[in-house]
């Protein structure tokens, strides 16, 4: 190995990088490097990983092996190199992409000395041609790259990596570097192990990055929030990670129809679509790119200004690296995620059928990252804490910090749900706990009598997600675990067994519910409250509902229902136009009732002086018009409405729900062929007189408790409302 002094090094960092100084430990690693020794270097994204293998290369004699997992990264790596130098030979990659003529190519450039950067794919290194080809020239050192992929434990395992050390033991030894951005001391540990340099100097960084900005958002019409937010960062680079292709096609096709700049990124597209696409965002051709965890690693980009994940990451590993990517510069980096508890359920679902080992480490890796979702600690600090590394004072530059949450002790909720667990033998679910706490007297409950039991209803004054909140604090302090075997049912643990004999307390944020998830990617308006509404107008407008009630004789829902009322004090309609475009309101119901509401509004909104949110309507991706189309057409020529159902592959409920939304945008259809088939006339009459003259708010669940005494299903008073409200309301 060369020897070179410090001031050779800067003189090779000013010539072909442009620096006139190392950053953080390059230097230190470099020479290192330069000494012939082992190491393992642990730097954030950003941090100038690349640097450090980068410039030895270019002072060693022979030629320096990159590993590397993805085709794109070595493209954008390569390119990256070349640009420093003259000769485009300098730097290239050996890859599945390339043909026999660029291979050769490749191969000439490297006999002759001009290459001193290769980089491979760990799947190309394995082949026995181009482990034949590598024994015969000089290696000056190995850099492994993304080196978490050979943990099971890290983020993005990849079993190819744990083949390295055999095959480069074949070619021939020389000085190995493993590179990552994210490990915790288990990850490290397993990475010196299975490369078989344990005593490898180890260069730590640190994990803190004061410029990024991090927030946790329940997952509620994400995609109108990311639009407003793409909006009001307008120009500005950004990634949106998304866990599958689907959404990231359909994310995408929303984002384009809203006129932002925008092209999708994931492995089902084909190699020069997916190598275009990464480019055209790069050269600044497009703002934003929606893409699955494929996109990203050591993509050299310093001035992304967000990172959004629309999804949940698998674990805190991913999500760092992956928010790491904004702000690279030092600039201003936003990482913003969607946060539902359901997503986590998906992610536990996809993990059934694998080893046992397996789910056990992505259960701990979940379990991990709900923690750090739910919590009411200063972010950085928790990342911080999760790699090893200890901050100090709170970072106020996060949602926690900088819009602390109300707090209170959680130690009797935990003790109320594990006397449940210990009631019901450990034989259920945290969902089944949550609903004998609440009371509700779900068909399961009933089912097992749990309704029967003494702990039913004894945790009624709050709701089943509260509980929910409560039974995941509860397996994030390990009290209580899921058993993977028998299909998630909640388990003591052994701290859990001593928390019941000695409690300590355990401090819960009092913003719990992420449950409420709107997963809608194509677009739709804000329900349930996501934004505040403006209660002064919405107590008019109900005043105003219900003189029209009483003038029209007809209950208040029938004309506008409460999320319409909602939406119209926060987006504040002041003609018939917009009133079409509030939750619940058709064309039908806009021009019907919507003459004294929008009159009543633009009176409140003068009076007041309200400036109206410049809150752009999202344009949405027409998917279900076709369906509509195709079920009003079908009940106006009086088709069964199972065969309808079955025609769309819907279940009776999903049908249900399609002609609610039909009828609740203004649109008339008469079912009462279907109706007089299933139900007699006089059960007909006494469900609709119920909403004639008793219900207020048209709720399907105050009707159940109402008419329990009769024997109704849900599916007949569902069938009798609509009816109703075709009637009535239309």
């Amino acid at each position: 190995m060369s020897q070179v002094n410090t001031n050779n090094l800067k003189d090779v960092l000013k010539k072909y990088f442009g620096f006139d100084n190392f950053k953080g430990d390059q230097e230190t690693i470099i020479e290192n490097v330069l000494s012939g020794n082992d190491a393992f270097v642990l730097m954030p994204t950003g941090g100038g990983k690349s640097l450090t293998y980068q410039l030895p290369s270019l002072i060693c004699e022979g030629t320096a092996i990159v590993i590397s997992p993805l085709i794109a990264l070595m493209k954008n790596q390569v390119d990256s190199m070349r640009s420093f130098s003259t000769d485009p030979g300098i730097a290239h990659f050996l890859n599945s992409s390339l043909t026999k003529t660029m291979i050769n190519k490749v191969k000439t450039d490297i006999t002759s000395g001009v290459t001193k950067l290769l980089y491979v794919a760990p799947e190309s290194l394995t082949k026995e041609e181009n482990i034949a080809f590598l024994q015969t020239i000089k290696i000056s050192f190995y850099a492994i790259d993304e080196a978490h992929c050979i943990s099971e434990w890290g983020h993005d395992f990849r079993p190819e990596y744990r083949k390295i050390r055999p095959i480069v033991d074949r070619i021939q030894r020389a000085p190995i570097m493993a590179l990552t951005a994210t490990a915790t001391l288990k990850v490290q540990h397993d990475i010196l192990k299975n490369l078989g340099v344990p005593e490898a100097r180890v260069f730590k960084a640190s994990f803190y990055r004061s410029n990024l900005y991090y927030e946790i958002r329940p997952k509620v019409n994400a995609p109108k929030q990311i639009i407003k937010f793409i909006k009001d960062n307008s120009g500005k680079s950004g990634i949106i990670y998304c866990l599958s292709r689907k959404k990231v096609e359909e994310l995408t096709e929303t984002l384009l129809i809203n006129d932002i700049k925008v092209l999708a990124y994931h492995a089902g597209m084909d190699t020069a679509t997916r190598s275009g696409n990464q480019d055209k965002f790069l050269m600044e051709d497009v703002d934003v790119i929606v893409a699955t965890i494929a996109f990203g690693m050591g993509i050299d980009k310093p001035d992304v200004r967000f990172v959004i994940h629309f999804d949940i990451p698998k674990s805190l590993e991913g999500y760092y690296q992956e928010t790491g990517r904004a702000g690279r510069d030092g600039g201003e980096g936003k990482c913003i995620t969607f946060y539902s508890y359901k997503d986590i359920q998906k992610l536990e679902k996809f993990m059934q059928g694998k080893p046992v080992a397996e789910q056990e480490i992505g259960r701990q890796l979940l379990l991990e990252t709900v923690a750090y979702a739910e919590s009411s600690v200063c972010r950085p600090k928790m990342l911080l804490n999760y790699f090893g590394e200890t901050l100090i004072e709170p970072c106020n530059n996060c949602d926690n910090c900088l819009n602390p949450k109300p707090k209170f002790e959680a130690q009797p909720y935990i003790l109320t749900i594990m006397n449940a667990v210990e009631v019901v033998s450990e034989r259920f679910k945290g969902e089944h706990i949550s609903h004998i706490l609440a009371g509700d007297a779900t068909s399961a409950i009933k089912s097992y009598k749990h309704n029967e039991l003494e702990i039913f209803g004894s945790g009624k004054e709050k709701d089943d997600k509260f509980w929910n909140a409560v039974v995941r604090q509860a397996l994030i302090h390990k009290l209580l675990l899921k058993d993977i075997e028998n299909y998630g049912l909640l388990k003591f643990t052994e701290k859990g067994l001593e928390y019941m004999k000695k409690p300590f307390s355990i401090i819960m944020s009092d913003n719990h519910n992420y449950e409420e998830s709107s997963d809608d990617t194509s677009g739709g308006k804000i329900q349930g409250g996501s934004r505040v509404s403006d209660e002064q107008l919405f107590n008019q407008l109900k005043g105003l509902r219900r003189k029209i009630s009483k003038k029209m004789n007809v209950p208040p829902f029938v004309i506008f229902q409460d999320p319409s009322l909602e939406d119209m004090s926060i987006q504040y309609p002041i003609t018939i136009e917009e009133l079409q475009k509030i939750v619940g309101v058709g064309k039908g119901k806009a021009s019907k009732y919507g003459k004294e509401f929008v009159a009543l509004i633009k009176t409140y909104v003068e009076e007041n002086e309200i400036e109206r949110p410049q809150d752009f309507v999202v344009k949405s991706v027409v998917k279900k018009s076709g369906v509509k189309v195709y079920i009003i057409q079908n009940i106006d020529r009086k088709l069964s409405l199972d065969d309808i159902a079955h025609a769309k592959g819907f279940s009776m409920q999903e049908l249900l729900s399609e002609i609610e939304a039909i009828i609740h945008s203004g649109t008339k259809l008469d079912i009462s062929y279907h109706i007089n088939h299933v139900m007699e006339e006089e059960q007909q009459q006494d469900i609709y007189a119920y909403f004639a003259e008793e219900s207020e708010t048209g709720s399907i669940e105050e009707a159940m408790k109402e008419l329990e005494d009769e024997d109704y299903t849900e599916e007949d008073i569902r069938l009798v409302r609509i009816k109703f409200m075709s009637e009535m309301a239309n």
